[in-house]
């Protein structure tokens, strides 16, 4: 037996732990990128979907008022004011959400504590 035919043996044991760890790398990765898309998606959708709400809504006031421009800019105004509320309000739970998951931060000694 030569030297040369005992890696060869282990290669194939070696390159299958490390395709499974790989994968499961993908894995871990890949439902951290698709959660964090999903809430980038629903963050947009918050905010697109608040201010066209604002203006549609003055749009018809303006429309059965006849306020002229009046009400359409108030619902702009207000729709995105109250669309802004909404996303910062699920941005902070998902950051406690998160911050719950990932548990106590370690403690670092104050410099004045020596």
């Amino acid at each position: 037996m030569r030297p040369d035919d005992e890696p060869k043996a282990e290669a194939p044991s070696l390159d299958q732990r490390l395709a499974a760890a790989e994968a499961a790398q993908d894995r871990r990765v890949s439902g951290v990128s698709h959660r964090a898309m999903a809430q980038g998606y629903r963050f947009i959708g918050e905010v697109v979907g608040g201010v066209l709400m604002g203006a549609g809504f003055g749009w018809l006031f303006d429309r059965f008022a006849g306020t002229g421009p009046f009400g359409l800019v108030f619902g702009l105004l207000a729709g995105t004011g109250i669309s802004i509320f909404i996303a910062v309000r699920s941005a902070a739970k998902t950051t406690n959400e998160e911050a719950a998951k990932a548990g106590p931060l370690p403690s670092v000694p104050d410099e004045d504590e020596g």
